[in-house]
């Protein structure tokens, strides 16, 4: 049971001294989450009680089913981004229908999560590279960020995915602009970005709301023209099976799939940073994360919840203000419900532009910019994959963004698999080691002999690659070529396409007396070279341990 149950690995055993931790730690996310969560559920294009759901519900599932003991679950900046990118196109946002769809839409991301958990299918989340996220992610952090630009400056704006747009709307109605919810929005931005300069456990979204709220109730500045969220629906979410036999059910397959695997990247890398500083105390399973995601969104839609996943900065929170166990996201979802069966009113004269600040401080920190500088100076192919992603999404818009950076991922991977590295090795002096000559030039490189190593699998999609590059290897040796040593210790998989491939090679140089033999090896490799009949093709006894061992032999005839 404590394989499916996660939370019987811990709660049997739980110590007293756990508690001081586990209580300020869930205290404080909880605090945190209340104003966040309500800022969060803007960005989706919903109303801000649906933030409060997205932050109870899912908390509490994931603490069943979740490994991750730190990781704080609820609301999060790109998922909130994604659905909106998502059925805003299908339904106006802050409809009853765009609300239903976003709920089905957490029902559809839990489903998708929970089986690919169950089936063990979380790698399929390394088809998603870093580069293409990091230029998807700054572009669409900087499109959420001037959709809330309408809340700062207190003017209608269009919501758009085209920030030219928007800033071309903004720039038309400047005379328009409401200077008193602009000074208030400045406020909330300096106190969020500044505040941890105080100490660091002091939550900046808490105190940019409880001032906004104070300066706007006391000096009445809603009589003035400042936005405020006015009245919050009180009360726990009722039950409600989502909209499943919908329209738009097909519709919203993409995005569900996207966000199942985007929300999962976030989570998993989160919580494998926090489990490498508790590595004695709990060990993290990438499949039961998977379903403990997937479980909080599918029990989470049945209560008016909207999709979550694992946030850094709460998980950051949780860490260092001293959490043991997931029962500081029990202590956190508490919190939250009791907000919402008492303290819902507290938050009426709630300043949108401090939302809107809460926001865009927010998704302004997903921008990396120290990425592509690295990428520059290390990897400049994988910078062009980045600014292509980064171009499409703020172009043509997120949901667009999303299709192009899969497809350059996907498109990234098998160029490279098809082309993959190689080196021609020689002798270290007075050494049995042998190493790639453009590296090493001090090498001894015998005429009459070629080492080589191929440095990935071998299958269908690189095999004219390897024939190509034996071949290219063997004329630049020459007549005085009498022997290949094929250093096999990359190849862990061959697959028919390249053995006929590779027999049809070593039958070819064998005309012009040239001995192949194989060096390194690995078991499972050499069981299918043996099957396959290699023996009957290069003779007896030709795979060796080593490459010195393999040479040895011939030098022997």
């Amino acid at each position: 049971m404590k394989k499916y149950l996660p939370i019987l690995t811990w709660l049997p055993g739980y110590k007293k001294e756990f508690l001081s931790g586990d209580l300020s730690a869930g205290l404080t996310v909880g605090v945190m989450l209340i104003p966040q969560g309500m800022a969060y559920a803007m960005i989706a294009g919903l109303p801000p009680v649906y933030g409060l759901y997205a932050a109870m519900i899912p908390q509490v599932v994931y603490a069943i089913f979740g490994t991750s003991r730190q990781l704080g679950v609820g609301p999060v900046a790109m998922d909130s981004l994604l659905v909106a990118a998502g059925v805003s196109v299908i339904a106006e946002a802050g409809s009853e229908n765009y609300i239903s769809l976003a709920i089905l839409l957490a029902f559809m991301m839990g489903v998708i999560q929970l089986l690919l958990g169950i089936f063990r299918m979380g790698f399929l989340v390394n088809f998603l590279s870093k580069p293409v996220i990091s230029g998807f992610t700054s572009a669409a952090a900087l499109i959420i960020a001037l959709n809330q630009l309408k809340h700062l400056i207190g003017v209608n704006i269009t919501r758009n995915n085209n920030i030219f747009l928007i800033l071309y709307d903004a720039i038309l109605k400047f005379n328009q602009f409401h200077w008193l919810s602009i000074l208030i929005g400045i406020v909330g931005i300096i106190i969020l970005k500044n505040i941890k300069k105080i100490h660091k456990a002091i939550p900046g979204a808490l105190v940019a709301v409880v001032l906004g709220i104070l300066a706007v109730k006391f000096f009445k500045l809603e009589g003035y023209g400042v936005k405020i969220v006015g009245d919050v629906p009180k009360g726990m979410p009722d039950f409600a099976i989502p909209a499943i036999h919908s329209e738009h059910f097909n519709d919203l397959i993409p995005i569900a799939l996207t966000l199942a695997l985007i929300a999962f990247m976030e989570a998993i890398s989160v919580a494998k940073a926090l489990q490498s500083k508790h590595k004695d105390e709990y060990k993290l399973n990438a499949n039961q994360e998977l379903i403990g995601l997937g479980m909080g969104n599918l029990v989470g839609s049945f209560f008016s919840c909207y999709p979550t996943t694992g946030g850094f900065s709460r998980s950051a929170v949780n860490e260092q203000t001293g959490a043991r166990t997931n029962l500081a996201a029990i202590i956190s979802a508490s919190l939250v419900a009791l907000t919402l069966l008492f303290l819902t009113p507290v938050f009426y004269f709630l300043p949108k532009s401090i939302l809107a600040a809460i926001i865009m401080v927010a998704v302004f920190g997903l921008i990396d910019l120290k990425f592509p500088v690295l990428l520059w100076k290390t990897k400049k192919e994988d910078l062009v994959m980045l600014l292509i992603a980064f171009g499409v999404t703020l172009g043509f818009g997120i949901k667009e963004g999303i299709g192009v950076s899969v497809v350059i991922s996907l498109l990234a991977m098998i160029y490279r698999s098809t082309k993959p590295h190689y080196a021609v090795l020689g002798k270290m002096p007075d050494s049995k080691e042998y190493r790639n000559i453009e590296r090493f030039p001090n090498v001894e490189i015998r005429e009459d002999i070629l080492v080589i190593r191929y440095d990935a699998d071998l299958y269908f999609a690189n095999t004219n690659h390897f024939v190509e590059t034996l071949t290219e290897e063997v004329d630049k040796k020459g007549d005085k070529l009498k022997l290949i040593v094929l250093h096999g210790g990359s190849i862990a998989h061959m697959d028919t396409t390249a053995y006929q491939a590779l027999a049809e090679f070593i039958q070819y140089v064998k005309k012009s007396g040239i001995e192949v033999h194989f060096a390194y090896v690995i078991g499972p490799t050499r069981d299918f070279l043996s099957k396959a009949g290699l023996r009957n093709i290069i003779g007896e006894d030709k795979c060796f341990l080593d490459i010195e061992s393999a040479i040895s032999a011939y030098d022997k005839k």
